[in-house]
């Protein structure tokens, strides 16, 4: 009769993400493919101009960057004492208290979830259309979208720098062609003149500001991912520093300048019927007449890769969330686990991927449209979700720097003045997303969408709070780690290899 082995406890090794792998260029690259430069460029630039009907989205998108440059003092202020993949769910918790932190990381993985799953319907669509036009394959969309889910997969359980490499290649090439496109344009202008008109900060005034001003947004939606990274940076307290303001500043310029030269491109008084008329198609159908069909078609084959690029890089953050949220208990322990080969967090990687599958099947099964309910709505639902706990976040960085303890060496700048411009600027967004929900998803005003898909935000929120709630009452011992950082948090719930483990115990998982 055998006996049974004894289970292996976990070591400080299977709880910790692989250590300074990552310097601030290979971050940069991996939060700026979240962002996906040319995704917004081709789809929500035009979008934004025919949906909302606004000619200032050249200018809506340089008014976010200042906002997000001013939240982005607090953050990295924040960033050099707090170093956790939880990011926001780890900063709301040290600066707002236990209970608001948990919240804060039930909408986080509610909101990085619906981001990452509804590009899957961009993804397969536009791939599907592009083996249909250029090899005449008729191939369902679900399948499209299927093949990309296994790549992304595979490589979200690889090293973090190998996805690193593959993200920046992707990114470069799809920026330079951005901005080839985009001075294709302005050397083609529209009644032979170059104008201004959409950049004037005028447009921050006129009617329908907000919803484009919300289209703006989702565009930046990934640059914050920057401190998500900081346990596998070489210098966290230099590399999120560096690498949230160059992701910030380029693309924010690259999209201000794109959005513009297609506005010059089309005139000002155009860009609008252009965009309804033509859609996603309208960068390519504007550089088609000068330069030809073959780099028209390396543009599209880059816009089905950074869709692509976007799918995984957001993988990455949620597999990392889920990896803080397990580690600490506050979610089943397996999700705090690393593979040993290439400490990526294998199990919460896993979990975001089976996730994706379920959901993709039930759009297949149902024949939902990938583009509107899938692509556009869940991304639209993702970024609202990111813009609340971004708002969320300043206060929490106000409220932390509050105490004495904690603003040593830290300028009122940083710790004050700009965490509150960033939050007044960005609950002022907020308010402004909610009032015109309907607007971006396309529906009437009295329709119940526009409020169901906001307020399973705050469903997640409750939830979140009753849960801390529930462990500041029967796990104490968990209620104590919670948000306390990746060293403290290693070292109290993982003995060394070979010696018993109390964390199962005293969590009571």
């Amino acid at each position: 009769m055998s006996v049974p082995r004894p289970r292996t406890p976990a070591s400080n090794v299977s709880l910790a993400l692989a250590r300074s792998r990552l310097g601030v260029w290979p971050v940069v690259f991996i939060v700026m493919a979240a962002a996906a430069p040319l995704t917004v460029v081709a789809g929500g630039a035009t979008t934004g101009y025919a949906v909302t009907g606004v000619t200032g989205i050249p200018i809506a998108y340089l008014a976010v960057a200042v906002a997000l440059g001013l939240f982005s003092v607090g953050y990295v202020a924040m960033s050099r004492r707090v170093v956790n993949a939880g990011a926001f769910y780890t900063y709301v918790s040290r600066g707002l208290g236990k209970v608001s932190g948990v919240g804060a990381s039930f909408v986080a993985v509610a909101a990085y979830n619906t981001m990452q799953i509804g590009l899957y319907g961009g993804f397969g669509a536009v791939l599907a259309g592009l083996l249909e036009d250029w090899l005449g394959w008729s191939v369902p969309w679900s399948v499209c979208a299927f093949a990309g889910w296994a790549v992304v997969a595979v490589l979200g359980v690889r090293r973090i720098d190998l996805n690193g490499r593959v993200l920046a290649v992707i990114l470069l090439v799809e920026i330079a062609v951005a901005v080839v496109f985009a001075v294709v344009q302005l050397a083609h202008p529209a009644d032979g003149r170059v104008t201004f008109d959409t950049l004037a900060p005028s447009n921050l005034l006129g009617a329908g500001i907000g919803a484009a001003l919300v289209t703006a947004v989702a565009g930046f939606v990934g640059f914050e991912g920057t401190a998500v990274f900081s346990e596998e940076s070489k210098d966290p307290q230099r590399t999120v520093a560096k690498a949230t303001y160059r992701a910030l500043a380029i693309i924010g310029l690259l999209y201000a300048f794109c959005a513009w030269t297609m506005s010059v491109a089309t005139g000002p008084d155009r860009i609008v019927e252009a965009a309804k008329a033509d859609g996603t198609e309208l960068i390519f159908n504007l550089v088609a007449p000068h330069v030809g069909g073959f780099v028209v078609g390396v543009g599209h084959l880059l816009f089905v890769t950074s869709l692509f690029a976007a799918l995984l890089s957001f993988h990455n953050t949620v597999a990392r969330y889920l990896f803080a949220l397990g580690r600490e208990r506050v979610l089943p322990p397996v999700l705090g686990r690393t593979s040993t080969r290439t400490r990526a967090p294998k199990v919460g990687s896993i979990v975001q991927s089976g996730l994706a599958a379920m959901v993709l099947a039930v759009y297949a099964a149902m024949g939902w449209d990938p583009i509107v309910h899938l692509f556009f709505w869940l991304t639209v639902v993702g970024g609202l979700g990111v813009l609340i706990l971004m708002a969320g976040t300043s206060v929490a960085v106000i409220a932390f720097f509050a105490r004495r303890s904690n603003r040593e060496d830290i300028s009122a700048w940083r710790c004050l003045i700009a965490p509150a411009l960033a939050a007044a600027a960005l609950l002022w967004i907020l308010w402004a997303t909610i009032d015109q929900f309907h607007i971006l998803l396309g529906v009437e005003a009295n329709n119940p969408l526009r409020w169901i898909f906001p307020g399973a935000f705050g469903v997640a929120a409750v939830l979140g709070v009753l849960w801390a709630l529930v462990l500041r009452a029967v796990r104490p011992a968990v209620y104590a780690g919670i948000g306390r950082g990746a060293n403290s948090v290693t070292t109290e719930l993982a003995a060394p290899l070979g010696q018993p483990n109390p964390a199962p115990a005293a969590s009571g998982w």
